[in-house]
């Protein structure tokens, strides 16, 4: 039932971050960075008032109170608080210029990542299905960033700074709630500094329309987030890995469909690869638990 629930809570996280870029892209009247600082701000109300609504400060006042007799662990959440806004600054850069499919490669190099850091790292062990998922995932990989024609620096920056963040948010013994809220209260300062002072059109000053886009940015950031962090503590990040293929998968078809980016026969070939590698996980992981008598 604990994994049953994992992979519940993993999907829904996923799906909801595939269809983000829509939320995105009705913001294109707002710079990256604004619309960076502006997530963080919202998020970090939305999850005050989550705190409130669902009487969670006693239990948040005491994870605080014991992560800071910690200094290791307390360095861990200023480290994941840095990582989750480089990757949403960068994400939010390369849907505003109309890269989606840039995006969606950078969410499918990341479960590789996530995959060798479970092996390497937390010594997770790797299986036979596993392995040559990986392979085959990597070999699809390695044939989109070829037919690009230039090194994908904001695909490899968006999966090294979401796989350190995972890696980083395992190490933590924090409810997804008090996570959350402490990672958007660390750069909530900078934040503020530049929405009020740096930013050339200042706080909340667009139609009210976009302002309320821009309130309803910290609900759509906190809720996939609230999810993901539960399906951490529920599931093996090697597992974790292959269930975030869903998302780019998801920004890839609006890439192609709705946003109309090009998209041909040899980049399909390529993402062949990388689903074929998930569905080699998915069926042995379904082998291995009906080896081991355990109802799916």
């Amino acid at each position: 039932m604990k994994k049953d629930s994992g992979l519940v809570y993993g999907f829904s996280a996923y799906i909801l971050w595939g269809i983000l870029p829509l939320y995105w892209k009705l913001l294109g009247n707002v710079g990256p960075v604004d619309i960076l600082f502006y997530r963080i701000i919202w998020s970090l109300v939305f999850m005050t008032l989550y705190l409130i609504v669902f009487r969670k400060v006693p239990g948040f006042l005491q994870e605080v109170k014991a992560l800071l007799k910690s200094k290791k662990k307390t360095l861990a959440i200023i480290v994941a608080a840095i990582f989750i806004s480089l990757n949403w600054g960068i994400y939010i850069y390369t849907v505003s210029i109309g890269q989606v499919q840039q995006a969606s490669l950078g969410y499918y190099i990341n479960p590789l990542l996530n995959v060798l850091a479970g092996a390497i790292y937390l010594k997770e062990p790797l299986t036979k299905q596993a392995k040559l998922a990986s392979l085959s995932a990597f070999a699809g990989v390695v044939l989109l960033t070829i037919q690009t024609g230039v090194f994908p620096f904001n695909s490899i920056f968006l999966a090294a700074s979401f796989c350190l963040y995972g890696v980083t948010k395992k190490q933590l013994d924090l409810s997804a709630a008090t996570s959350i809220t402490l990672e958007t209260l660390i750069i909530a300062p900078i934040a503020l500094i530049y929405l009020f002072v740096v930013s050339p059109v200042g706080f909340m000053q667009y139609p009210a329309t976009t302002n309320w886009l821009l309130i309803g940015a910290g609900i759509v950031t906190a809720i996939p987030l609230l999810l993901f962090a539960t399906a951490v503590k529920k599931l093996s990040y090697i597992t974790l890995g292959f269930l975030q293929y869903v998302n780019p998968t998801i920004m890839l078809a609006m890439a192609i469909f709705l946003f109309h980016e090009p998209y041909q026969l040899p980049q399909f070939i390529a993402f062949a690869f990388i689903w074929l590698g998930i569905l080699i996980f998915v069926v042995g992981n379904l082998i291995e638990t009906r080896k081991r008598g355990i109802r799916p």
